[in-house]
């Protein structure tokens, strides 16, 4: 991509999850680090969040309240990160994991100007439990961050390659979008980002790219400008 440095790659942790659904595929993470290293040594700054799919999704039980279901929402991304900087660690690249609250010795706190800092040292930054309070899902964090530490565009890989009129799982003739507003995402109710995420990316001008993490080198080929995703605009 033309005048691309710093990205923000959203990665879902169903995608992570491979066909076990749940926990982690190691395969699947270590396809992803050898493609983010390629990036790195190309002189790409990656940062990257991870959702919680594949431990927690949402208040799955009335028992437990909002705020609670939240937090355990938030550790199972601290949880992600942390195994996936590991296996990027494995495959030869530096790496930290910033959370906006303090987790032992796990993770450091959130600052703008270390995680700039580390970027341009070449260091795969990874943004951990969310914005740190409840109500705010993994989009949020990931437009919040994307904006604070001024990304160029965000890289959103799903299970799915892309964004469609209906669930293409539950519609064979879903039609996938090859470009689309993201005031039209709003409008048709399309589900691929939250409102207020939404909002946020309108805003600040922050272009969207989705796209099928099980593709391969999808990662690399959409940087590179071979997208065959959905780009989501902003203008």
């Amino acid at each position: 991509m033309e005048n691309v440095k710093r990205v923000l790659l959203k990665l879902s942790g169903e995608a992570l999850a491979g066909d076990k659904k749940t926990g982690f595929d190691e395969e699947t993470v270590v396809g992803v680090a050898k493609q983010i290293k390629v990036l790195t040594e190309q002189g790409y700054e990656i940062a990257i969040i991870i959702g919680g799919g594949n431990f927690w999704r949402g208040r799955t039980s009335e028992k437990i309240d909002r705020t609670k279901a939240d937090s355990i929402g938030m550790l199972a991304t601290v949880m992600n990160c942390i195994y996936v900087s590991e296996i990027f660690r494995t495959e030869g690249m530096q790496t930290d994991i910033l959370t906006p609250f303090v987790c032992g010795s796990f993770t450091n706190l959130f600052s703008k100007d270390r995680a700039v800092e580390e970027l341009s040292q070449g260091k795969v930054v990874f943004f951990a439990g969310g914005i740190g309070h409840p109500y705010f899902s993994t989009d949020m964090g990931t437009v919040l961050y994307a904006i604070e530490i001024e990304a160029d565009v965000i890289l959103s890989a799903k299970s799915i390659d892309g964004v469609y009129d209906s669930d293409p799982a539950v519609n064979p003739n879903a039609k996938k979008f090859d470009e689309i507003a993201i005031q039209d995402v709003v409008d048709k109710k399309l589900g691929v980002i939250d409102l207020a995420a939404s909002v946020l990316c309108m805003e600040n001008k922050m272009p969207m790219l989705m796209f099928g993490l099980n593709e391969k080198d999808s990662i690399i080929n959409t940087v590179n400008g071979k997208f065959t995703g959905t780009k989501i605009t902003v203008d």
